[in-house]
């Protein structure tokens, strides 16, 4: 048995990484979009669920996971930013307020296929013009869901954290372990990682 992550995502491998996980990286293409008028929760469970089948459908013998996330405040879902401005309105609306980290995360396996969305509570200082202009600055923003890393330098504008820490992150481990087990997967037997 192998794990094979389809993600391209630095912050996901080395959070398997971090947690002894063995796993292999595969990263797919699809269409990341969400459909109009579809719930955030439901938007990432079926894009971790593609991620997982496209990758599945190349390594048919492995376990696959696909991940993926969003950031939700006031029922509107915040991709990655395009530019500095959509960044920094980002971070206007998240200023001095709690939002949802959710991440939807998809095991493959021969003809199982195991699905979770995990959500988290984040609450954000309040940040002023400066701070914003500052962190947009850093170039951190541009890759992340919601334009900002909790373990990087928005971490001093992190009031609180509900839920996993990992999840904020880009991946909930303690419920992909328990997916790997639900599965019949000892973490211990798979293939070292590549």
């Amino acid at each position: 048995m192998r794990l094979t992550l389809a993600s391209a995502s630095p912050r996901r491998a080395e959070l398997l990484r971090a947690a002894g996980i063995p796993f292999d990286v595969l990263p797919v293409e699809i269409d990341e979009r969400f459909y109009p008028n579809e719930r955030p929760e439901q938007a990432v469970a079926r894009l971790a669920e593609s991620k997982a089948v496209a990758a599945a459908a190349i390594r048919p013998d492995d376990i696959v996971l696909g991940a993926d996330t969003t950031v939700v405040i006031r029922d509107v879902a915040l991709a990655k930013p395009a530019n500095a401005d959509e960044a920094a309105r980002m971070l206007r609306l998240l200023s001095g307020r709690t939002h949802e980290v959710l991440t939807g995360i998809c095991l493959c396996y021969h003809a199982r296929r195991l699905v979770h969305v995990e959500p988290t509570r984040v609450r954000m200082a309040q940040m002023g013009e400066s701070e914003i202009a500052w962190y947009v600055s850093t170039d951190e923003p541009y890759d992340k869901a919601g334009g900002y890393a909790v373990q990087g330098f928005a971490s001093r504008f992190i009031d609180g954290i509900d839920g996993s820490y990992s999840n904020v992150v880009g991946l909930p481990i303690s419920s992909v372990y328990q997916l790997l087990k639900e599965l019949g997967c000892d973490t211990l037997g798979l293939g070292k990682t590549r």
